[in-house]
C-alpha cells in the first residue's frame, strides 16, 4: 500500500520558501560565514586544514571574548578547530577563577628541575690549561 501526500497549500509553500531564503541570507551575513570567506580553513592553533564536510569542525573564536564585537575585517576573530576552541575556553575559565582575567595559569611542571644534580661536569682550572703539556722543573 502506498500513501499519497496531500498537495501543499501554495500560500504555505511560498511562506516556507521565503523563510528558507531569509535564513540563507542571514547565514551568509553572519560572522561565521564571513570568517570562513576571509580566512584560510586552517586551525589557528594546531594548524589542521579543514575542507568539505569536516569544515563544520572549524569554529570562530572571538579573541577578546566578546561575541557581540564582530568587526567586518575579522580582526577579533580566529578560526580554531573544536578541540583547540574548547581548550582555549578552558584556559580562560581557569584563569578567570584564579583571579587572572587574561593571563593563563603558570605551569607547575618544570621539566629541567634538578637536572644539574643529575649531570656532573668536572670543573676545569683556568690556570692549568696552558701548562698541561709542560714539565715542571
Amino acid at each position: 500500500m502506498t500513501t499519497r501526500k496531500a498537495p501543499m497549500d501554495p500560500a504555505k509553500r511560498d511562506e516556507m520558501l521565503k523563510k528558507i531564503v531569509h535564513d540563507a541570507t542571514a547565514r551568509k551575513s553572519g560572522y561565521r560565514d564571513t570568517a570562513l570567506r576571509i580566512f584560510p580553513h586552517i586551525c589557528g592553533h594546531c594548524g589542521r586544514e579543514f575542507s568539505g564536510r569536516k569544515l563544520v569542525q572549524l569554529t570562530v573564536h572571538h579573541k577578546d571574548g566578546n561575541h557581540n564585537h564582530n568587526p567586518p575585517d575579522g580582526s577579533n576573530w580566529e578560526l580554531l578547530c573544536i578541540y583547540c576552541h574548547d581548550s582555549e575556553h578552558e584556559v580562560r575559565t581557569e584563569s578567570y577563577f584564579a583571579g587572572q582575567k587574561d593571563e593563563p595559569l603558570p605551569s607547575i611542571f618544570t621539566p629541567f628541575e634538578g637536572l644539574d644534580s643529575l649531570i656532573n661536569i668536572p670543573e676545569e682550572d683556568s690556570g692549568s690549561e696552558g701548562n698541561a703539556g709542560e714539565k715542571k722543573k
